[in-house]
């Protein structure tokens, strides 16, 4: 009974520590939202006379009357609107690799969440996360070819790991609330809190996921997304046309999403490897200094842009000229919007499908900060709409509403490029306020996702949860098991007689120089523990002449000789202790006290066996 008290009390707190995490990863993500919209305005708005369409459900801020007048009235300032990108890539530059210069700056922001998971004991520096959270509001605001939710995710990591490091939390511990910080950045951001939550658990590996981390992201998705929609307003993002659920669940239906998922694969291969060939060729090849690569990187995707729209708008309409503008610059919010509600035509989703993916490639490679999460989805939005087009052709009475292929691409190919099936799944759904595209959905992200093998679009991903360094201790053949408390543990221990007074007892941890003491009957029974932080409680409000019996901590965490140890070191995990006392149990269950077990016991027991070992084998 005592250790289930124990327990709940540890989990009570835990779930308190997950909430609070949730509060400041929300309260973070709205200042980010806000200053992505404030520079977005500033940049596209102000000085190039754009503004992008967007989700039908996302807040405007900040607008400002164009200083030009808008950029598709003159070609002049379309050519203005493209190098908008070389301006925020060589802020970025700057702040990034110059000014405030950040570790391991060719990973882009998920990456970096991943990687302080399992390389950096899920360390994450506050000066990391503030410094690529600035540079990727440059580099999104200004149109570069990035999302903001991987800089989400890396800034809910951020918090938590800070958070976690504040409060002086295990390392396990701190692992967990890491990936369950980094989802709620998803969830308050993109306002999917279970897509969130399993993007967490999910993108960590290619082929598993961070299953212990699950109750803390789900804790954290809920609240920072409550947080969120506090400001940002409650209901999903995005709107989507009427559609016969019946016709979409018929055989030859579910056949075509099936084929839309594999259709996904050679794209999202494609997505993969060019973003390893560029982040090689800017950094490795290309001998120029770091600070200007994302200006590159942006003035490229200028012109990407201007191609596109000379070569698939010859004719300079309006609306498509907007169509490949909201593909190209930004993540490609607005684009999908357009998608989902079938407004583009199929040569501008063709090319959107090819160039989404260079552009991106140039962004995220050249150094300019931002996700890939975001494009993904667009990138399988543009290809789905332009598939399920051309099936409309073919196929018109199955095929009635061709723009559902592009919410369903959509969901295959980040369930593919980011190895997050359950994760693109629960998305999908989330954006679009409905389940009931579940089955549709899940047919097509299935194929992508067996068929893109190793292929991932975050790098620091592992494959499975084994060969991560979070793990790999677990995974060994542990040199201690099977050994017991009775091999390790410390014989000869100080304890204070339970009749004892306060001030007798001070006197005795004064001359000993020990912080905890078992406290034992004249027969050597053990009735509980005291510190000498306990007893100078005491000696304040003056109960110096009290005896240590009554004083004493009686609901005492235990170890018993037969014990082995790796049980032993669960409990001191468990509870948060260093030692526990050694006891037998007597015939009325009085406990018998005979030592006491450390980690430091244990420790001397694991270099003894290990050297054991080396000795046999050498």
């Amino acid at each position: 009974m005592a250790g289930e008290i124990r327990y709940l009390r540890t989990w009570a707190k835990q779930t308190f520590y997950y909430a609070i995490a949730g509060i400041l990863v929300g309260l973070a993500i709205t200042c980010f939202f806000l200053a992505l919209n404030f520079f977005s305005a500033l940049f596209l708005g102000l000085l190039a006379g754009y503004y992008s369409p967007s989700p039908e459900n996302e807040p405007h801020f900040f607008a400002f009357t164009p200083l030009l007048g808008d950029a598709f009235a003159n070609p002049l300032l379309l050519v203005l609107l493209a190098l908008i990108p070389t301006l925020g890539g060589l802020l970025c530059g700057l702040i990034k690799f110059k000014l405030l210069p950040v570790e391991k700056p060719d990973l882009h922001e998920t990456d970096v969440f991943i990687d302080g998971f399992h390389n950096e004991r899920g360390v994450i520096k506050g000066k990391t996360g503030l410094v690529r959270g600035i540079s990727s509001v440059l580099t999104i605001s200004s149109g570069g070819s990035a999302g903001r939710e991987g800089p989400s995710a890396m800034l809910g990591a951020t918090i938590g790991s800070v958070f976690s490091r504040l409060f002086k939390l295990e390392e396990r511990e701190r692992r967990k609330i890491v990936s369950a910080t980094a989802g709620a950045g998803i969830a308050a951001i993109f306002k999917s809190p279970l897509g969130g939550a399993f993007f967490g658990i999910e993108t960590l590996y290619k082929r598993d996921m961070e299953i212990e981390a699950l109750v803390p992201a789900i804790i954290c998705s809920i609240t920072a997304y409550i947080v969120s929609c506090s400001f940002l307003g409650l209901g999903h993002f995005y709107e989507i046309g009427e559609y016969d659920i019946t016709a979409l669940l018929k055989p030859f239906s579910l056949l075509l999403f099936l084929v839309l998922g594999i259709a996904c694969v050679p794209f999202v291969i494609a997505f993969a490897k060019l973003l390893g060939v560029l982040r090689s060729f800017f950094f490795g090849r290309l001998k120029i200094p770091d600070y200007l690569k994302p200006g590159i990187g942006g003035f490229m995707i200028g012109m990407l842009f201007l191609i596109g729209y000379l070569t698939v708008n010859p004719q300079h309409d309006v609306e498509r000229g907007i169509g490949i503008a909201s593909g190209i610059f930004g993540g490609g919010y607005g684009f999908m919007q357009l998608a989902f509600y079938g407004e583009l035509t199929w040569s501008v989703l063709a090319f959107i499908a090819v160039a989404k993916i260079i552009g991106t490639a140039l962004t995220l490679g050249s150094g300019g900060s931002g996700g890939s999460f975001i494009p993904s989805l667009t990138m399988g939005a543009a290809l789905g709409g332009a598939i399920g087009q051309i099936l409309s052709f073919f196929f018109p009475e199955t095929v009635g509403n061709p723009w559902i292929f592009s919410l369903i691409g959509a969901a295959a190919f980040f369930g593919a490029a980011a190895n997050a099936p359950l994760t693109a799944l629960f998305i999908v759904c989330e954006i679009s306020g409905s389940y009931t595209l579940f089955v549709p959905a899940l047919l097509a992200i299935i194929p992508a996702y067996s068929l893109v093998g190793k292929w991932t679009i975050y790098p620091e991903q592992y494959e499975l949860r084994k060969e991560s360094p979070a793990h790999s201790r677990e995974f060994m053949v542990d040199i201690l098991e099977g050994i017991k408390v009775k091999d390790a543990y410390t014989k000869d221990v100080l304890v204070i007689p339970a009749d004892k007074t306060v001030k007798e007892g001070l006197y005795f941890a004064e001359r000993t120089g020990h912080i905890t003491y078992p406290v034992v009957d004249k027969n050597g029974k053990m009735l509980g523990i005291t510190t000498i932080v306990d007893l100078e409680k005491q000696r304040e409000i003056g109960a110096v002449y009290k005896r240590i019996r009554q004083m004493c901590t009686k609901d005492v965490i235990v170890a018993y000789p037969e014990e082995f140890l790796e049980d032993v070191l669960h409990k001191m995990d468990t509870y948060n202790v260093g030692r526990l006392p050694v006891v037998k149990e007597g015939s009325e269950g009085e406990k018998e006290l005979v030592g006491i077990i450390s980690r430091s016991d244990i420790i001397r027991e694991h270099c003894r066996r290990w050297s054991r070992i080396k000795g046999g084998s050498s």
